[in-house]
């Protein structure tokens, strides 16, 4: 399996599938597995028709290709395994691009320092300001992938 599939599933795991948008903790409008736009762009709305599982599939294989691999390998050249990429895909698809730039795990994944590296996932486990079972649960995931 290659790091798209990799991060695909576990987006898959941790998003679940929402035929119908809603807003996600943070209060964003999502569909299917955590989308927040279309492939033109488009912003996901609450007013948006559902969508069917294989449509959702395409839309976040082509979101993880297109936005998400691009931005990790610009980021974080240090990464050095499939593993590794696709925790940081995981990252920046539940996080933002903006959040993988700005922050110290970036950092510790470009000098290689793992365990820091992996230590650093773990501190990303809140939504709204309050801490989640769920979001902490993927960031131990995203950690297990990242260390040495």
């Amino acid at each position: 399996m290659d790091a798209i599939g990799l991060a695909a599933a576990l987006c898959r795991r941790f998003e679940g599938f929402y035929s119908h948008p809603y807003l996600c903790p943070a209060g964003v409008p999502t569909i299917g597995y955590g989308a927040t736009f279309y492939e033109d762009g488009t912003r996901v709305t609450l007013k948006d028709a559902p969508i069917a599982r294989e449509r959702a599939e395409v839309l976040l294989r082509w979101q993880i290709q297109r936005r998400f691999l691009p931005a990790v390998m610009r980021q974080c050249p240090g990464a050095d395994s499939l593993p590794r990429v696709a925790a940081l895909i995981d990252f920046a698809f539940n996080l933002g691009e903006g959040n993988l730039a700005a922050s110290t795990l970036r950092r510790k994944v470009n000098a290689r320092e793992w365990d820091d590296a992996a230590a650093q996932h773990l501190r990303w486990n809140k939504a709204g300001g309050r801490v989640l079972a769920g979001l902490t649960r993927r960031c131990r995931a995203r950690a297990d992938m990242t260390e040495s």
